[in-house]
């Protein structure tokens, strides 16, 4: 207990804080929902401070600096606990709502997934609608990101925290000399993005809920709607070209953003080489795209093709899951193209999931460095980013990332194939939840959802959802032994 009640203590006090956001669905409730909706968000929000303050008074005397093993174990016991205070309001408020499907629509919204078990989304009330949307906001840059940010005032630090949470290969570089710093100006910029995103949302034709809702699933990357159809309810170009834009935006590390920012200069963007190969791939996918969907016939006119392929191209391959349309049933290496996209394409520090496109220019570098050697045993052929030569320790550690990810994949698809599911569907649902992508194809495709699955099915999903979300080796850590070892 003594081990663990260190994290539990901040577990605590991040649970009294959450609970303070449940305000934002009741000011919604309170306007626009039946006022028995108010009883749920205030029973909700009495229940997580309750939780709070009772876990606080159980663990206050365990008061200390955080330890790198506490910090691993706190992102995961946030990532695991919160869900289940947000699915709380969900339970109370959807007559007949499984807590299977609830906890997963929590895990979906807070991991920035979009993988939906619900249907009939526009007839739920405004405020469920909302919550849902607002879960991907808070979720996307990373819950515990805001908690580096407010550790100080709690007497912590908050390093520890920062390296557990934030996506991508390379943590130890700050921004500013302070770490909490870092977090304020990130969010920051994101905030300055959020509501740059909901005015544009606005100004094309959305009402300000649907504006507020869907900046929240777009600054997120997570892809939740208020319509069943998603963006084809609007079936608006001017919508769509807002949302292509502010999901191509977010799908750049906000980092960069704030290096921009400080610098008052764009030269760093474009020598970031994630951030040219990133730009280069979705307009190349785009156009790629728009080509094979005239070709084979699916539309009459180029302009249309290029709309819908530049749309679903961006909402894929920065794991958003928007869709205008099926595009299941467009020519088979369309779909399969854009889940592979869906994998790697977000720029690592961005609210994107998948392995990040710095992993794979990585590992694309190290494997034509393998192959010079094998032709030149003793050439010095460092792998290098721009004019950084990459350490060897770095390396290692993103092979072993995609040593686990591949075991990942292929281990939850067999365990998704033996309850039966087709091996589309399996496969897809997988890949879509652990590269917190949203829809899949087969059963899960982006015309379906994920309540068709059995509750064994669901609760694979959502494993996968957060092995994602922590980038498989935040989780994996807790089950080497000598991680509980003193």
């Amino acid at each position: 207990m003594t081990s663990l009640a260190p994290a539990l203590n901040i577990l605590a006090r991040i649970m009294v804080g959450y609970a303070l956001l449940f305000l934002v669905p009741m000011a919604w409730a309170w306007q626009l929902d039946a006022p028995a909706l108010l009883d749920v968000w205030l029973q909700s929000m009495a229940i997580t401070l309750g939780l709070g303050l009772l876990l606080w008074l159980l663990t206050h005397r365990f008061h200390r600096e955080l330890m790198p093993r506490d910090g691993f174990l706190l992102v995961n016991l946030v990532w695991t606990v919160l869900p289940a205070c947000s699915a709380v309001p969900l339970v109370l408020a959807i007559d007949g709502l499984s807590w299977t499907d609830a906890y997963f629509e929590a895990m979906s919204g807070l991991t920035a997934t979009g993988a939906t078990a619900f249907s009939g989304l526009d007839s739920l009330p405004v405020s469920v609608n909302v919550w849902r949307c607002f879960l991907q906001l808070i979720g996307g840059l990373g819950v515990m990101l805001l908690v580096v940010a407010v550790l100080p005032l709690l007497g912590l630090g908050g390093v520890q925290l920062y390296k557990a949470e934030t996506p991508g290969p390379m943590k130890d570089a700050r921004l500013t000399p302070r770490i909490a710093e870092t977090a304020r100006g990130l969010w920051g910029v994101y905030f300055v993005f959020s509501a740059a995103c909901m005015l544009a949302y606005q100004q094309a034709g959305m009402s300000w809920a649907d504006a507020f809702m869907h900046m929240c699933s777009t600054m997120g990357l997570g892809g939740f709607s208020s319509h069943d159809a998603s963006f084809g309810f609007w079936d608006s170009r001017d919508i769509e070209g807002v949302a292509i834009v502010f999901m191509a935006l977010s799908g750049i590390s906000f980092a960069r953003y704030f290096i921009v920012w400080r610098a008052r200069s764009f030269r760093s963007m474009w020598l970031d080489t994630e951030v040219r190969t990133y730009v280069l791939v979705l307009l190349a996918s785009a156009l790629g795209m728009a080509a094979l969907l005239m070709f084979h016939g699916a539309f009459d006119q180029y302009g249309e093709a290029l709309r819908a392929a530049a749309f679903h191209v961006v909402s894929v391959a920065t794991t958003t899951g928007y869709a205008s349309a099926d595009y299941a049933l467009w020519p088979v290496f369309a779909p399969v193209w854009l889940m592979f996209l869906g994998t790697f394409v977000s720029c690592a520090g961005s609210t994107g999931g998948g392995i990040k496109m710095v992993r794979m220019l990585l590992l694309i570098k190290q494997s034509r460095r393998e192959l010079v050697r094998a032709i030149h045993p003793r050439v010095v052929n460092p792998v290098t980013m721009g004019r950084t030569t990459i350490a060897v320790t770095v390396i290692a550690a993103v092979m072993a990332y995609m040593l686990i990810y591949g075991a990942s994949t292929i281990g939850l698809t067999m365990l998704m194939l033996l309850t039966g599911l087709d091996i589309v569907t399996a496969f897809s649902a997988v890949v879509a939840t652990l590269n917190n992508i949203g829809p899949g194809l087969g059963q899960v495709g982006p015309a379906s959802n994920f309540g068709v699955l059995t509750d064994f099915q669901t609760w694979i999903c959502t494993v996968a959802m957060l092995l994602g979300r922590l980038e498989l080796l935040a989780v994996m850590v807790l089950f080497v032994p000598q991680f509980w070892r003193k």
